[in-house]
């Protein structure tokens, strides 16, 4: 029985009530050991009757097994992996060495919801995991995505953990299990310990705090042991009082317990085995279970409580230890037990030991193949603490440096960089880490920093493909500072690098000087096709930004070349290269005018980079969706977005990113009829030495400034943007650079002369295929000839534009269009607008695309990261905003999906 903790169990009721009815959820039990989590775990297990329940419970010696935990929990239901789309079950069997290959985490995560949707169908399902703050990296990551995506399942999640608030848990809703009062807890007293005398219940409560395990404890001791309740907090007295019984036990007895809380698994097998080793005998477990230290059932051996465990086993001497994790290892030699048998014999070595070093090194390396890079770099963290050789341990620690990298820990990886590079050659470090030093600062630091040590590191690492990919990031931070030295220092090294002997990085690499500098090479030769074989990871860094695609007016190529690369990171299920694709491609849509597409593509990057963690991803991703948002739904709408992607560590030394959303924020205020604040966000892009002065940007955001400048009155301004522009329109050859010129000199001149100019711009954009901004020249030459008094021919140009704007969604401009047609005297245009049905969420439009396109629901969630269950939770939304009740009928509207 549970006492006082009606708060706790009825919001537990309620999760468990919703999951049942389809609105799954989870929930964090937080609060300190002893407290009562686990009591309010088998409370809810105790309620689950007709569910599936799985279950885990973290420990310290498996904290340091990739998977395990998740292993654990799914074991029960292995047996339905092969049932799941091909790359989440290969993602399933890879995390749990079942077969060959590496996972990715979000591939794990959604192949792990998969299953368990799938699971779900027949009858709901209960996860229960508990001591959740020690399971490995790899399982936490992948729970805690599902914890976040169970809102249309019929799963109940629910975990204890007294670790930090945030981390890895971030986003899931909280439970905080507080001390018992004391009605409870005096209740509980009488209850259950009926013995005590008045004067003994106030001495447990006074030492107490309301701490469960603490109440339950002190019941049993005498006076002596609570003499000090009055100023220490239960979690000290228990410690002491749990150090004082076990000091008592005769030294067997001692070594048993120190045994079971270093193996920490409770597999009795092992235990066993590993006491027999010791000369540990039966007398000895008689006494400890009877003593009420172990638990036994089945093949199952437990201390009664983790607190004992740790109490036990922090305050052994270091020879003890040492003892029984020798016997441990001494048991565990078995093919299948390799990695444990490692790390119980580094847990035995104090000094530097060759042999042992080894074999952690080469677990880390199985570890690493199956995507385990948290758990391999702490493996290889201490491989290198134990390798004598000082050369060999500097390797190492770049090993595990390059590893907590991967697994998104840049200021461990920092650290361990640091270490390796005291030890060993800095090629061999740069060569191992892949360059890391320079990749940590282009991520997290300096760019201009970033870009001296990515080119310091290209020059001297063994593999020539390794010193393309940091040239070319290197590259990119001298695009993202906007420093011409920078360029030209980057591509000195670029020229001077050895062929790397594949003929399609070669091929890129050759026109990568084409792209940035030179001008763009005949039908993009720079952008082959991407295939099957290419080294994507390369690949994704050489291809140029997608603004400069943008810039040079070669989009279509660019949009090609990324969704190629974007289709390949989907069926390699390299995802964090996906969303930084995706983001780039959804840019070169968004610019060229298919917003919808663009709006799906930006969106899912978001997403992805949200779950990873990726921040300069983020950064971009928020600057794009923020201009749409603004576009479609008013200024208001994003601002707070673009701000927040301004602020962010990535944007903070990239001219690029800062650039860009004003940028898009100065467009979002032309669009609203606020002029001069939009001249003013636009000119920070050519203010010398300013956040957001970058050239690429100020190319492609001239025509806007200029015409903000036109409309608050600023002309003198608009010379040094005339000039920018007419020169890029000069040296790139764009047709769209030519529209945007002869737009700003019809702004600018006087008379019938602007006219020719208009004329010119529209057919500039129309050879561009820049819908947006063709509309956007239909409605500054409508203007130019209502205010010429041509009110006719005014009005054509107006309700064209007007006609594109509402195509695009585009809410503001469309309503600057009706107004400038009611001035030139159309009238009624807005009683023509019919209110149209409830727009799709970009999810909702790529979910019915793909349904329309013949998809099954599998088919879709194993496309897109999710369950089967969510796709048809979305599809029924799908269904009602469109009034329809079919599949045929949504394939009927397949074209204007998203529009």
């Amino acid at each position: 029985m549970l006492y006082g903790r009606d708060r706790e169990t009825a919001e537990l009721d309620r999760l468990l009530d919703a999951a049942q009815r389809g609105r799954g959820g989870a929930r964090v039990l937080r609060g300190d050991p002893g407290i009562g989590k686990t009591a309010l775990l088998r409370y809810i297990e105790g309620r689950a009757e007709g569910l599936t329940i799985l279950s885990s419970r973290g420990t310290r010696s498996e904290s340091a097994m990739a998977f395990a935990a998740l292993h654990e929990l799914l074991w029960p239901v292995l047996d339905r992996v092969d049932a799941l789309p091909a790359p989440q079950a290969a993602a399933l069997r890879a995390a749990f060495g079942l077969g060959e290959g590496r996972t990715d985490s979000l591939l794990l995560g959604a192949a792990t919801l998969t299953l368990l949707s799938e699971l779900a169908r027949p009858r709901p399902v209960l996860i229960l995991v508990d001591d959740a703050q020690w399971i490995d990296p790899e399982s936490a990551s992948c729970l805690a995505f599902v914890a976040r995506r169970l809102r249309t399942e019929s799963i109940a999640l629910v975990a204890t953990d007294h670790g930090p608030a945030e981390g890895r848990w971030s986003g899931v809703a909280e439970i905080h299990v507080e001390p018992l009062d004391e009605s409870a807890a005096h209740a509980y007293l009488r209850a259950e310990h009926a013995e005590l005398t008045d004067s003994a219940v106030r001495a447990v409560l006074r030492s107490a705090h309301g701490n469960p395990l603490a109440l339950h404890e002190f019941s049993g001791m005498g006076g002596a042991c609570l003499a000090v309740g009055d100023t220490l907090p239960p979690g000290p007295m228990l410690r002491q009082a749990f150090l004082a019984t076990v000091a008592s036990l005769p030294t067997a007895a001692r070594t048993l317990l120190l045994l079971v809380a270093a193996e920490d698994r409770g597999d009795l097998g092992t235990v066993s085995a590993a006491a027999t080793v010791l000369e540990i005998g039966p007398e000895t477990w008689d006494q400890a279970v009877v003593d009420r230290f172990l638990d036994l059932s089945g093949t199952r051996v437990s201390l009664r409580h983790p607190l004992i465990r740790s109490v036990i086993y922090e305050a052994a001497p270091v020879l003890e230890r040492q003892a029984v994790h020798r016997a441990l290892a001494a048991v565990l030699a078995g093919g299948d037990d390799m990695d444990r048998r490692a790390w119980h014999l580094a847990e035995a070595t104090l000094e530097p030991d060759a042999e042992v070093a080894d074999l952690l090194h080469r677990s880390a390396q199985r570890v690493l193949a199956r995507g385990g890079c948290a758990t391999a770099s702490r493996v290889l963290r201490r491989s290198a603490e134990l390798t004598p050789d000082r050369e060999l341990s500097g390797r190492r620690y770049a090993e595990a440096a390059r590893a907590a990298w991967q697994s998104g820990e840049p200021e461990p990886a920092r650290e361990l960089l640091t270490r390796a590079r005291s030890l060993a050659a800095e090629a061999v470090v740069a060569t191992l880490s892949r360059g890391l030093r320079g990749l940590l600062e282009f991520v997290h630091g300096e760019q201009a920093r970033a870009h001296g040590l990515l080119l310091a590191d290209a020059v001297i690492v063994e593999d020539p493909r390794l010193a393309v990919q940091l040239t070319c990031l290197a590259l990119r931070a001298a695009w993202n500072i906007d420093s011409p030295e920078h360029w030209a220092r980057a591509l000195g090294v670029l020229d001077g690098l050895p062929a790397t002997g594949d003929e399609q990085v070669d091929l890129l690499v050759k026109g990568v000087r084409h792209w940035w500098f030179e001008g763009a090479l005949p039908g993009g030769q720079a952008m082959p096709e991407i295939t099957q074989g290419d080294d994507l990871d390369l690949i994704t860094w050489l291809l140029l930004p997608a603004p400069i695609a943008i810039a040079w007016g070669l989009e279509e190529q660019a949009r090609v070349c990324y969704q190629g690369a974007a289709d390949r990171s989907k069926e390699t299920g390299t995802l964090s290269a996906r969303a930084f694709l995706l983001a780039q491609l959804g840019t070169v849509e968004l610019m060229s005018g298919r917003w919808a597409e663009g709006r799906l593509n930006v969106s899912e990057g978001l997403r992805l980079g949200e779950d990873m963690g990726a921040e300069s991803v983020i950064a971009q991703a928020m600057t794009v969706v923020g201009w749409l948002r603004s576009t479609t739904e008013g200024e208001t709408a994003a601002e707070e977005l673009i701000r927040d992607a301004r602020r962010s560590r990535s944007s903070r030394s990239s001219r690029a990113l800062t650039g860009s959303s004003y940028w898009y924020q100065g467009v979002a205020a032309l669009g609203a009829g606020r002029a001069a604040d939009a001249s003013e966000l636009l000119d920070r892009l050519i203010t010398p030495g300013g956040e957001g002065e970058h050239s690429t940007f100020a190319v492609l955001a001239a025509a806007d400034a200029v015409e903000a400048a036109v409309r608050a009155g600023r002309h003198d301004a608009t010379t040094e943007w005339m000039r920018l522009i007419e020169e890029w329109a000069d040296r790139s050859g764009a047709d769209w650079a030519r529209g945007a010129a002869f737009r700003c000199r019809g702004l600018t001149t006087e008379g019938d002369e602007a006219e020719d100019f208009y004329t010119l711009a529209l057919a500039g954009y129309a050879a561009a295929d820049r819908p947006f901004d063709h509309a956007r020249t239909e409605l500054l030459y409508g203007e130019w000839l209502r205010r010429a008094r041509r009110r006719a021919q005014a009005r054509g140009h107006l309700r064209a534009a007007r006609e594109t704007f509402a195509q695009l969604g585009a809410h503001e401009w469309q309503a600057r269009a009706e107004a400038e047609l009611a001035l030139a005297g159309e009238t009624g245009t807005r009683a023509e607008q019919a209110s149209g049905p409830t727009p799709l969420t970009p999810q909702e439009t790529r979910i019915a695309r793909l349904a329309a396109q013949g998809l099954t629901n599998r088919e879709i969630a194993a496309s897109l990261f999710i369950s089967p269950r969510t796709v048809g939770h979305h599809l029924s939304s799908v269904f009602l905003k469109l009034g329809i009740t079919s599949r045929a009928e949504l394939r009927e509207r397949a074209a204007t999906l998203g529009e």
